[in-house]
């Protein structure tokens, strides 16, 4: 059974940061992509970052780019979400899922229950 557990979410002001940690079990981690995709109050699903299965190939969102970074441990079983220069526009529930290629890059397979960031003074 697949498994996505993700932590390191919080309360945090404008400006903080977090890192978020997603440990994989039930598949086998290192011949997947892996993405972080969030949901705020209200609003849909956005993709934030997604990298591919040895780290080489990363993108993000133009909402997240320079402030954010994934990357991945293979040996732990684990994805990360560095999030630095936190704006209040960043709250939001925070998922790590499979990225399953699709014809125009990836979409979202199995997701994790998520982690809650908020950002607010």
């Amino acid at each position: 059974e697949v498994q996505l557990v993700e932590s390191g979410g919080g309360l945090v002001q404008p400006g903080g940061s977090l890192r978020l940690s997603c440990l994989a079990s039930g598949f086998t981690f290192s011949n997947y992509a892996m993405a972080w995709v969030r949901q705020a109050p209200g609003k849909r699903f956005e993709w934030v970052s997604n990298i591919n299965k040895d780290g080489g190939s990363i993108y993000y969102a133009d909402s997240v780019k320079g402030r954010f970074t994934i990357s991945r441990d293979n040996a732990k079983n684990t994805l990360y979400l560095q999030l630095n220069s936190l704006e209040p526009e960043d709250t939001a529930m925070y998922y790590c899922a499979i990225a399953i290629p699709t014809s125009d890059g990836y979409g979202s397979g199995s997701r994790g229950q998520g982690t809650q960031v908020t950002v607010s003074s």
